[in-house]
């Protein structure tokens, strides 16, 4: 297990849920990822890449709702700016995403 943490640190984390609304490829991304465009509604659109891969087809990905960490700061990885991070339970070495049962309002908060 990780470091305990304040519920004050937790509430720092800015989670919240956004539809997946394009895919590409990322080929200069070390490890097989996609390069994902997000819409978090009120939010605005940001980027993320992600190493989801060996689960998800680039269609299986497109209008899918996600939960991302949108506070971090911004990370260059290769030639592509990553804004969130897309989040999911890694088994093995696949990572399964997090997603909200029933479609939400895109940028609904995730407490």
């Amino acid at each position: 297990m990780s470091d305990t943490i304040s519920f004050e640190d937790f509430t720092k984390v800015d989670l919240r849920v956004g539809t997946i609304i394009e895919v590409n490829d990322f080929p200069e991304a070390r490890n097989p990822a996609y390069q994902l465009t997000i819409d978090f509604g009120d939010l605005g659109i940001k980027k993320s890449s992600a190493q989801i891969t060996t689960l998800y087809t680039k269609d299986d990905l497109l209008n899918r709702q996600i939960v991302a960490v949108v506070n971090f700061p911004n990370k260059q990885i290769a030639k592509f700016m990553s804004e969130c991070l897309v989040l999911g339970a890694v088994n093995g070495k696949d990572v399964i995403l997090l997603n909200p049962e029933t479609k939400v309002k895109n940028g609904s908060t995730v407490s």
